[in-house]
């Protein structure tokens, strides 16, 4: 795929991760394309309204696309994401046989695809994937570090006190 259609495809990832944070959600958000460009999956952030540890936007979007297909293997797919995936959705990735991920910011803190880990690349597994980095990333971390500082300036705040 060319730079073109990848920042296109992270446009729409931005959009999901946009909505997130309107729901209070980390602003992350993920789609998988397959090889005719049909978005086929799409996921943002929804551990807070599900109360649920593993919706990840990754692995919302790849349960999508499973289920969508009707196969649990993805291959022939491109796995869009805002923020580098963390160790579980990079192991659901690797899971789903996505062969290839395009991701926006690093993530310093739990990123598993380059920046702590190097799980998509690790010859010891049975699959690795593709990977482009920094796709609209200064929109990616914009959008991260402006949920972060509004949450943090939401807890200073007193209730009641604008």
């Amino acid at each position: 795929m060319t730079d073109d259609r990848d920042g296109m495809y992270m446009g729409l990832a931005l959009e999901l991760a946009e909505e997130a944070a309107r729901q209070g959600e980390v602003p992350v958000g993920c789609v998988v394309v397959d090889q005719n460009g049909q978005v086929i999956g799409t996921g943002a952030n929804r551990r807070e309204a599900d109360q649920d540890p593993l919706a990840h936007a990754e692995i919302l979007a790849i349960a999508q696309a499973a289920h969508r297909t009707g196969f649990w293997r993805l291959e022939d797919t491109t796995l869009y994401v805002t923020l580098e995936p963390c160790p579980m959705c990079a192991g659901a990735i690797l899971n789903a046989r996505i062969p290839r991920v395009v991701y926006g910011a690093a993530d310093p803190k739990a990123g598993a695809v380059r920046t702590l880990y190097a799980l998509l690349s690790d010859n010891r597994l049975n699959h690795r994937c593709e990977v482009t980095e920094g796709v609209r990333a200064d929109e990616a971390s914009a959008l991260l570090s402006g949920f972060f500082r509004d949450l943090r300036h939401q807890r200073k705040t007193p209730a009641g006190d604008f």
